[in-house]
């Protein structure tokens, strides 16, 4: 099953850990994701995120179909990510993977979050402290359509 949510509600890790949680599992692996309090010598307040909704979960749901090709014992699979205001230490996103033994989850964990970053249309706008710049909408260095990847790829 896979448990893929989009909301502007504080992201929960015990309940996308309930979600993905089998009885024939000896493994869940999870990323979480949170906002950090600087960049680029930057004070960062918080995180804004939004999303093409549709694309999204239906990116999200790809990115799931592509996990179950390459490790076909994971039982379940569950990607939330927050949308709206994300103060600092609050998850932007969590992905959790289930499957019988430790090596799966933990390869398709982290092979998600890259891919999340490349194809999802989720962009996020920094805010700073006071006078230390204007905030600023960011874009994935690894989306496909971001220019830091078209400069260094050939198209």
């Amino acid at each position: 099953m896979n448990y893929l949510k989009l909301t502007f509600d504080k992201l929960e890790v015990g309940e996308i850990n309930d979600l993905v949680a089998h009885e024939s599992c000896g493994a869940i692996s999870l990323f979480v994701g949170t906002t950090r309090d600087n960049f680029d010598g930057k004070t960062v307040v918080l995180l804004e995120y939004e999303a093409y909704e549709a694309m999204a979960l239906k990116t999200m749901n790809q990115i799931c179909e592509e996990l179950r090709a390459r490790w076909p014992d994971i039982k379940h699979i569950g990607i939330h990510h927050r949308l709206g205001t994300v103060p600092v230490k609050e998850a932007s996103v969590v992905i959790a993977v289930s499957s019988p033994h430790r090596k799966s989850s933990l390869e398709a964990v982290h092979f998600a979050i890259d891919e999340l970053k490349k194809s999802v249309p989720v962009w996020k706008k920094e805010q700073y402290a006071d006078g230390e710049g204007c905030s600023e909408w960011k874009e994935n260095k690894e989306c496909s359509w971001s220019k830091s990847h078209r400069d260094n790829h050939i198209l």
